[in-house]
């Protein structure tokens, strides 16, 4: 601790060199990089919360069904673009056991995580009316979707939802979707920044207003149960995670094995498509995919230009973990609390030193403790915090670069922080309140 805070000329040094002149307004790369050689030039550990990487093993009973597969040949065979058929029977019960919806396996979809089922989808659904070509994001959120939106010549729109939860939120969703230009939307729950969950009466808020004005509802499920709130880990036992699902009639759920399975190395997930959707047809489909279907566009068109399928061997290991969840023989979950538990302890440690929680409140129910949360420190922006406490062996992102209207948080990551580091932060943070009194 006798090097905290850390030489100013020299992480003022270490910026000049990556011509970065603000830690706060940087992109989470560019603080991963700017910390990198900070650690590097002071051999002192940095209390990391900008990336939003899992900290947990992969899930074992992956990792033998992809070793398995790999032994048993598949490296050498092209997947198919619709995805393993055991997969697709695998994922159809997991939303069945763990969403309680009826999905045909046709309708499930392996992806290269996530993010190419988000860019898949952009990418489709844009071209399905030339009437309705812009994305709603309802913010914060994670800023490579609205990246990907900018790349394919997409317009975008954006609020923070923070100051319309509840019945408020439908008058929102009015203002925007009524303009009849929108294709989709799209939303995190559990939120990323925020970690902020909407409620039952929420999702169904945003199906029935996304239904009124034939919008697609994109669900990013990245963190799958993670609401510790509540136990949805059990198949076919309520309570199930929430989803617009049980109300929307389009829609695309993007279900990750990066978070809730720390799968994140093997770029594995799976795309549900209703049915409705799946089945819909248009002109404008055809003109650009050779498929009037958007089901066929989706798959034999954006994902087959995109990557011609998902890796063989990544799908195997998701079959396997999926499977397992289905039959009860694992708990995806016992494994996740330990960001319960690290979170708790972290926020306190910020607290009790001054800052104070950016997004508390899921409307008059305390925020979950989980993978992220956001905090503040009084009469600073988020910008100006982090460019303090990067002197303090602390990083994170600034909540600007997500969409939040709130200018003075800041996002943290809890996974990559090692236990042994926990009263470390407590001690870096006293020191940052000692020489930032708050008047």
């Amino acid at each position: 601790m006798q090097n905290i805070p850390f030489d100013r000329d020299l992480i003022e040094g270490i910026l000049a060199k990556n011509k970065i002149q603000s830690v706060g307004a940087s992109s989470i790369r560019e603080v991963k990089k700017i910390i990198d050689d900070v650690e590097g030039a002071t051999k002192q550990k940095f209390i990391r919360m900008e990336m939003g990487i899992p900290g947990l093993p992969a899930t074992q009973i992956g990792l033998d069904a992809q070793i398995q597969s790999l032994k048993d040949g598949v490296a050498a065979i092209y997947p198919d673009i619709y995805g393993t058929q055991e997969l697709k029977h695998e994922t159809s019960l997991f939303v069945k056991n763990f969403i309680n919806i009826d999905i045909p396996e046709d309708c499930c979809v392996p992806t290269v995580g996530s993010m190419q089922g988000g860019f898949a989808s952009f990418l489709t659904i844009s071209r399905m009316d030339p009437k309705k070509n812009k994305v709603l994001f309802i913010d914060p959120g994670f800023p490579v979707q609205k990246t990907q939106c900018r790349i394919l010549g997409i317009e975008t729109e954006h609020f923070d939802v923070y100051d319309f939860r509840g019945e408020k939120l439908r008058e929102k969703l009015e203002s925007y979707l009524s303009k009849g230009d929108f294709g989709c939307l799209l939303y995190s729950s559990p939120n990323n920044p925020a970690w902020f969950c909407f409620n039952e009466k929420e999702l169904q808020i945003i199906a029935e207003v996304a239904n009124k004005y034939d919008v697609i509802v994109i669900e990013d499920l990245a963190y799958f149960g993670m609401d510790f709130r509540k136990d949805y880990s059990q198949p076919s036992v309520a309570p199930f995670q929430p989803s617009a699902s049980h109300w929307a009639k389009k829609y695309i759920l993007l279900i990750s094995g990066s978070k809730a399975f720390s799968y994140a190395g093997e770029r594995i997930a799976v795309m549900i498509i209703s049915p409705e959707l799946f089945n819909y047809e248009s002109d404008t489909l055809q003109k650009y995919f050779g498929q009037r279907n958007f089901g066929k566009a989706i798959v034999f068109g954006s994902l087959y230009a995109l990557t011609s399928g998902t890796a063989h061997s990544a799908q195997f290991a998701l079959t396997a973990i999926f499977k397992a969840c289905n039959e009860g023989t694992f708990n995806f979950r016992t494994d996740l609390l330990e960001y319960q538990r690290k979170a708790e302890i972290m926020k306190k440690a910020f607290i009790e030193n001054g800052f104070n929680i950016v997004y508390d409140k899921d409307l008059d129910v305390d925020i979950a403790d989980g993978f992220y949360f956001t905090f503040s420190y009084p009469t600073m922006t988020g910008i100006e915090m982090l460019d303090e406490l990067v002197f303090y062996g602390i990083s994170a992102i600034s909540l600007d670069i997500t969409g939040s209207k709130r200018n003075e948080g800041a996002r943290a990551c809890v996974s990559l922080v090692p236990n042994e580091l926990l009263p470390e932060l407590s001690e870096r943070l006293k020191i940052f309140h000692k020489d930032h009194p708050i008047k």
